[in-house]
């Protein structure tokens, strides 16, 4: 029961989305960006999760050449290489921040814990969160709820159905599920960072630390300082209890372990000299979360969908990691880690199994949608989770504009829903996305309509442009065009970077790196102009991938004129389209 000597403030709005995370904030985001009022509770002081700098994981996603995720979560990279060229959290967090508490239509609420919630039959009618900072609850009443908390918080508060743990082989036919049904889960990590310097530096472990030798760690957990992808994730615990409930006597379990871990990295008799010049420069405070609560939707994606290539007619989003199986027991067993069995990339997921079977206006996205223990350890990667937030965001606003339910969206707008995404430069594999034909364009260029905007199958689907030539849209009469529509080359497979500045953060800073850049293959400025060579636009220090430029100009031609890139020597681009 709320206690009335404190206050607490009324809000409404069209969806609520609980929990920031890289999918509750795509979710929220993009759900403003097409028209709905929006509200974002998340229980944290910052944005990003498990990418956040409280947790310090980088973002992973499918594997394979162009196979990078897309949508919002390429656009916050972009803004990252070209802001943050020393791939500092605190200038992350900010951008984070940024994209969320400066989008128009989008109320942030942050240090606000979700706690109750307000039912009317099978529908959520308000969510009450407690803000700690200004010590105020905050009454969210919606239309549409989404859970991106991971936990699924909104689970037991509202009777929504969902699993925790593991499936028997049996139940689904999933020959990598355990012959019994249990409740472990994957565990809980807490990283570490450090940092190469010129000169020697000491540590000194603190006295509750455990001490390891080499033996303790091998042959799976020993740390490597030479190795560019070491960032600590076999730190984990807590898959053989509660991942919710022990969440703190985990975490005062992995302090010892990582506190021991680094003291085995400087002071150990065989590390000593070859690791002196590294530093300690963070260790968490909250672990990375793995696995927890999982919805139950229409539709639960299993392990031999998953190998099957996911090839679902309501297909919004994908995965390409894959099925990463962790050993509940983890840091606490002398076996491997984890085992990696094999998964298509890219495999789909289906709209089904972002909605809840039995709360009417509830979605979910992140590692909590419906989907099995086995082909959740493929699902639940962070790249992902941004491509199922912009879903559910997406799926949101189409609810609304059509007056329908979660699962209405299914039933009468799926390919609404499907090309709303794909306009927004999210890639559905299988799918093609819808193209202008306004305007004629030279024959040679009509790949940049063909409704591919990336590499795939062999094709590179795009077109090199010249720098300071023109491409014309020619028309048979004075036409009036609403905007243009444009998707550069971001480089998906970061090809031009060295191994750790591909990613969008770093874990450890070794001597010398480099900074981060805007990719050389990016249009960095281009100009529009008319029959008479009127200036229409100019656009110059350009970051997006995709871009539209709204222009609401008569014409009969008008011409795109590429002029500067970030350092390739022409113009690349996947579409050019005149709206």
């Amino acid at each position: 029961m709320r206690n009335a000597a404190f206050p607490c403030t009324e809000h409404e709005v069209d969806f609520c989305v609980v929990g920031g995370g890289l999918s509750g904030l795509c979710a929220a985001v993009i759900a403003a960006r097409h028209g709905a009022r929006v509200l974002l509770m998340q229980d944290r002081s910052m944005l990003g999760g498990n990418a956040s700098s409280e947790i310090r994981m980088w973002i992973c996603g499918a594997h394979g050449d162009n196979n990078r995720e897309t949508g919002l979560l390429e656009e916050i990279c972009m803004d990252n290489m070209a802001r943050n060229p020393d791939k500092n959290y605190s200038v992350w967090d900010g951008l984070l921040y940024e994209k969320a508490r400066f989008q128009p239509g989008l109320e942030l609420l942050l240090n606000c814990t979700c706690w109750d919630a307000e039912m009317s039959g099978a529908s959520i009618v308000s969510v009450t969160g407690w803000q700690m900072t200004t010590q105020t609850f905050h009454r969210v009443r919606a239309r549409f709820f989404a859970d991106c908390s991971g936990d699924s918080v909104l689970a037991p508060l509202s009777g929504a159905q969902f699993r925790m743990g593991r499936e028997a082989r049996a139940e689904f036919g999933e020959d990598i599920a355990p012959e019994t049904a249990d409740r472990k889960t994957m565990g809980l990590s807490l990283l570490l960072q450090a940092r190469q310097e010129d000169h020697p530096s000491h540590f000194t472990p603190p006295p509750w630390a455990h001490r390891y030798a080499r033996e303790d760690l091998l042959p799976y957990r020993l740390p490597d300082m030479d190795n560019e992808t070491e960032n600590f994730w076999y730190i984990e615990l807590g898959g053989e209890g509660d991942a919710i409930r022990d969440a703190e006597d985990v975490r005062d379990e992995l302090l010892r372990v990582a506190y021991g871990i680094w003291d085995y990295v400087k002071n150990a008799p065989e590390n000593r000299e070859k690791n002196a010049n590294w530093r300690l420069d963070f260790l968490g405070m909250l672990p990375g979360k793995r696995e927890s609560r999982r919805y139950v939707g229409d539709h639960i994606l299993t392990q031999n969908e998953v190998r099957a290539g996911g090839r679902f007619p309501d297909i919004v989003a994908y995965g390409g990691w894959t099925m990463d199986d962790h050993d509940p027991a983890g840091f606490a067993t002398k076996a491997a880690p984890n085992i990696f069995h094999p998964a298509p990339s890219p495999f789909g997921i289906p709209y089904r199994c972002l909605y809840s079977r039995n709360i009417e206006n509830l979605f979910f996205a992140g590692r909590n949608i419906s989907v099995t223990h086995t082909a959740m350890s493929a699902t639940r990667v962070m790249g992902t989770c941004a491509l199922l937030g912009q879903a559910v965001g997406t799926a949101a606003a189409v609810a609304l504009a059509r007056g329908v339910s979660p699962r209405g969206v299914y039933e009468r707008h799926i390919e609404e829903l499907q090309d709303l995404l794909q306009q927004d430069d999210c890639w559905l594999p299988g799918l093609t996305r819808r193209v202008s034909r306004l305007g004629e364009l030279p024959p040679q260029l009509e790949v940049l309509r063909s409704g591919i905007d990336r590499p795939a199958s062999g094709a590179d689907n795009g077109a090199h442009l010249p720098l300071n030539q023109p491409v014309a849209f020619l028309f048979p009469a004075p036409t009036r065009v609403r905007a243009l529509r444009a998707v550069f080359d971001s480089d998906l497979n970061r090809a031009a970077y060295p191994h750790e500045l591909g990613r969008n953060m770093i874990c450890n800073r070794r001597f010398g790196l480099p900074d981060a850049f805007v990719p050389p293959t990016m249009v960095r400025a281009f100009r529009l102009e008319d029959e008479r060579g009127r200036v229409l636009c100019e656009v110059r220090d350009n970051v997006r991938r995709l871009l539209y430029v709204h222009l609401d100009a008569k014409v009969r031609e008008l011409r795109f004129i590429p002029t500067q890139t970030y350092g390739a020597p022409d113009a690349h681009l996947f579409s050019l389209e005149v709206l």
